[in-house]
């Protein structure tokens, strides 16, 4: 009988990618493996069981993987927040900051409605500086923030701490030391 598996055994690590010194946590082992993918959806979802979830959110890109997934087993709908320019129709937009440089994701303007319940995922929890951005795009639309759901958080970057500090719940499933 095979030893039961965690999440993070499921995540493949890659070193010196994109960068030298970058520990890279490669979720598509994960997404790869059927049991290991339900059980991330599970357990993802597991904190937020019983609560009135209206959208679930989910960042570019993975975070459509996880979100198409979780709002399929909620029966909700499933809003994406996109790079600036992918979206087709009217949108509002959101500036943040990267290590290196900026960046903007955008929302379409009629995808949450007033005092919606909205629950974010995304793979992976580094600054936070996405994952905030999405954040202000919901709230500008009304919607209210049950929490932010991550496969993967990096704490050594700060992003629980900076997502916190906003008054927003996090949850992820693993963690790993380091960049």
């Amino acid at each position: 009988m095979k030893n039961r598996l965690n999440v993070e055994d499921y995540i493949r690590t890659i070193p010196d990618f994109p960068h030298q010194g970058i520990m890279f946590r490669d979720v598509t082992t994960l997404f790869n493996d059927p049991r290991g993918f339900r059980m991330a959806i599970d357990l993802l979802l597991h904190p937020y069981a019983g609560l009135q979830i209206d959208r679930v959110v989910g960042l570019e890109a993975r975070g459509f993987i996880l979100g198409g997934a979780i709002a399929h087993q909620l029966s909700t709908g499933f809003v994406p927040i996109r790079k600036k320019g992918k979206l087709p129709w009217r949108t509002i937009a959101q500036d943040y900051v990267l290590e290196y440089g900026e960046a903007t994701v955008e929302i379409h303007e009629d995808a949450i409605q007033p005092g919606e319940q909205v629950l974010i995922v995304d793979d992976l929890l580094a600054t936070g500086g996405t994952a905030e951005a999405g954040i202000k795009l919901v709230e500008r639309l009304g919607g209210n923030i049950l929490g932010c759901a991550f496969v993967v958080d990096l704490p050594d970057l700060g992003g629980r701490r900076r997502l916190e500090g906003l008054g927003v719940d996090v949850h992820a499933l693993c963690s790993f030391e380091g960049d």
